[in-house]
């Protein structure tokens, strides 16, 4: 089985799908020339699963409802604009 790494481009959005080989490792979310990209460590013969990844900006709610894993936080504009990443993991 051979894995590689691969860069998935992020939306700015509150929640989004991410479609990544089926157990893929998330490793982290950066921003990568002013857009934010999430990298994952994947066997690219996995059949593709959906993963839902949440953005939050510093002092936006989080609703309790949600099981969610932290990813990584971003900074954009010099740092003016700070994003945290969570995935949903299922419940």
């Amino acid at each position: 089985m051979t894995k590689t790494i691969w860069k998935f481009p992020l939306q700015v959005a509150d929640e989004q799908i991410v479609q990544m080989p089926k157990n893929a490792e998330i490793l982290t979310i950066q921003a990568q020339k002013g857009d934010a990209y999430l990298w994952a460590i994947v066997n690219p013969d996995n059949a593709l699963e959906d993963r839902i990844i949440l953005c939050r900006g510093t002092g936006h709610e989080i609703q309790s409802e949600f099981n969610i894993k932290y990813i990584s936080t971003c900074q954009f504009y010099e740092g003016d604009i700070i994003f945290h990443y969570f995935e949903r993991i299922p419940i």
